[in-house]
């Protein structure tokens, strides 16, 4: 996965054959649940099936996902996890909203990379449009962006040396970003073209439009 330089990839420790053997076992359960998911429907699928896919046992499946919710939104974890770094690597002296958007673009080709390590990116994209399509995903990931916006909030706050409770910038700033990339997530994928290019464009736009939105004249 992208570390944040090659030099940090070159230098990283090589996992153990023990280590590599668990994460090909957990790759290939997630491959494989969500082929299953995207093909024939999440509430239709069970953890005996994806199992009996892999040629595992239930338990083994439980020693890598809590659950099909885990499996679904592991790849996401990663997304976000990305992200993050990219914005906490962010010069200071950025307004918070920029470099929110410096982040989202910077990691771009990084995060397709991490995403590659564990599923192919296509697949990664009709996850998403599975979450939309499905009442109980989209709910879910509704509840894990809320959690998510506060987790920058925290982070907004923290550059900006302000209590994101009792000034509402923070707050603010990354309610307005998320509900940009909330739009960009819909229009996406409800769209004829899901591609990761697609996506990246659908993004840019988007972004660059906050300022225009906020403009006094339109």
């Amino acid at each position: 996965m992208y570390s944040g330089s090659s030099t940090a990839l070159d230098t990283a420790p090589r996992p153990g054959l023990r280590e590599r053997k668990k994460q090909r076992t957990r790759d290939t359960l997630l491959r494989r649940g969500l082929e299953l998911f995207t093909t024939q429907g999440y509430e239709r699928t069970t953890v005996d099936e994806i199992a009996e896919a892999v040629d595992v046992s239930q338990r083994t499946f439980f020693r890598y996902f809590a659950g099909k919710e885990d499996l679904v939104f592991f790849v996401q974890a990663v997304v976000e996890s990305h992200f993050l770094a990219e914005f906490r690597r962010r010069p200071a002296a950025e307004a918070p909203v920029e470099a929110l958007r410096q982040a989202v673009l910077a990691g771009w080709d990084r995060i397709g990379e991490a995403i590659e390590e564990l599923v192919p990116v296509e697949l990664h994209l009709r996850t998403y449009q599975l979450i939309g399509e499905t009442p109980a995903l989209l709910a879910i990931h509704l509840r894990r962006s809320a959690e998510w916006e506060e987790q920058i909030t925290r982070i907004v706050a923290a550059r900006e040396d302000v209590d994101p409770d009792t000034d509402p910038r923070p707050r603010v700033a990354v309610a307005l970003f998320g509900g940009v990339m909330r739009v960009t997530e819909r229009m996406w994928s409800t769209g004829g073209d899901i591609s990761v290019a697609a996506m990246r464009e659908l993004t840019v736009r988007h972004l660059d439009a906050i300022g225009p939105a906020l403009a006094r004249s339109w």
